[in-house]
């Protein structure tokens, strides 16, 4: 089979790479940097370099490379721009559905989020609806998410990944991540809101797992969801860090996910089934 990542030099990409390669698959991973396409050859990956904004670059690569699947991991976290993000998920994705239709791809997996539920007192399910009612910049990501997923959903055989917060090697809750800083340097607030993690290893061996599982729409969190207060403590302690600032009160949509549908339908363990183990593997 010939996989290609987009956003392979992303913080899943870069781990899922050899990963896939040392399954057998033949594997192709596009960036927008040249420096960076380097580093997808060294892992593995034919690399090709090409902007998601530009329709015709993705065309051209997909038609170069010929994919049987396509793994869609496209972010633009890194200037921390929830606009540019938002975008890559709405204009992004189109471009990469489309591309996918015209050269007969048979699988697309996408990243999305399963921070995006509307309000709710109960653990979400994937049959929960997203926050379409949400308001200000939490609107944009909402939006974001919306047009990605429909985009996706297009395809006849495309599943859908909602990751949990992502904690591991690389991210922001590394010892050196721009949340682990804040820990440090005592300017962390938590509250009582529910978040779900998952760690970048068992995100990645879901996406992996996910090429031969049914299509449709999966949480890929761990199995214990976790108030802020109470993750934001053990975290701080594991930094040797301040105990976080403590606000009362959470919002409606922070409630957590269930792993359920990853664990029976598809057959997916987790390395790390808490943030509680997976906080100490740093």
């Amino acid at each position: 089979m010939r996989i290609f990542i987009t956003g392979a030099s992303g913080v899943i990409g870069r781990i899922l790479i050899p990963v896939l390669v040392a399954k057998g698959y033949e594997v192709g991973g596009m960036t927008k940097s040249q420096e960076k396409a380097i580093l997808l050859q060294q892992l593995g990956a034919t690399p090709f370099v090409a902007n998601i904004f530009e329709k015709e670059q993705v065309q051209k690569v997909f038609q170069q490379f010929q994919p049987d699947a396509i793994i869609h991991q496209v972010t633009a976290l890194s200037n921390l721009s929830v606009e540019e993000n938002a975008m890559a998920r709405t204009i992004g994705t189109r471009h990469v559905a489309e591309a996918a239709k015209e050269v007969n791809v048979r699988r697309l997996i996408a990243q999305s989020i399963a921070w995006a539920y509307e309000p709710g007192t109960t653990i979400a399910t994937e049959k929960d609806s997203l926050d379409v009612q949400a308001i200000g910049k939490r609107k944009m990501t909402i939006d974001g998410i919306v047009a990605l997923e429909n985009a996706v959903q297009e395809m006849s055989n495309a599943i859908i990944l909602r990751y949990g917060v992502l904690y591991g090697p690389g991210t922001w809750y590394a010892p050196d991540g721009m949340m682990a800083q804040q820990f440090i340097s005592g300017k962390a607030i938590v509250n009582d809101g529910v978040t779900s993690f998952i760690h970048i290893e068992d995100a990645v061996h879901a996406t992996v797992q996910a090429l031969d599982w049914k299509e449709g729409i999966y949480n890929i969190v761990d199995d214990t969801p976790a108030t802020g207060r109470d993750w934001g403590t053990k975290y701080a302690h594991h930094l040797q860090a301040p105990i976080p600032i403590y606000q009362s009160g959470k919002a409606g949509w922070e409630r957590g996910a269930t792993n359920r549908k990853a664990k029976l339908e598809g057959g997916w363990t987790l390395v790390y089934p808490s943030w509680q183990e997976g906080f100490l593997s740093e």
